[in-house]
């Protein structure tokens, strides 16, 4: 989850492609510049550890539009699974 983060922060598509699991994954992102995530609050996971195949993680993404000046916070709920001993990203539920 971090490391996905880090990877919008930084504008790395690249990653974000290779860590989505490829039954959900598009075939192209396109990340807008004009977002800069400024903080991740993890704020709950259920299993992922290290005996677990699948995951969750609750969290809350804080950024700023460079644009416009504007605050702005995404909370999502995110599924992964481990395939071959790698974590991948499923899809998420947005909340509020």
């Amino acid at each position: 989850m971090r490391s996905r983060y880090s990877a919008f922060a930084v504008g790395d598509a690249p990653y974000l492609l290779a860590t989505w699991h490829p039954r959900t994954r598009p075939r192209s992102l396109e990340l807008d510049p004009d977002q800069v995530w400024r903080r991740l609050d993890v704020l709950a996971t259920r299993a992922g550890g290290p005996f677990d195949d699948a995951g969750e993680v609750e969290f809350a993404a804080h950024f700023r539009d460079a644009a416009t000046g504007e605050r702005g916070r995404l909370h999502e709920v995110s599924r992964f699974v481990r395939d071959d001993g790698a974590w991948f990203y499923v899809d998420g539920d947005v909340g509020p």
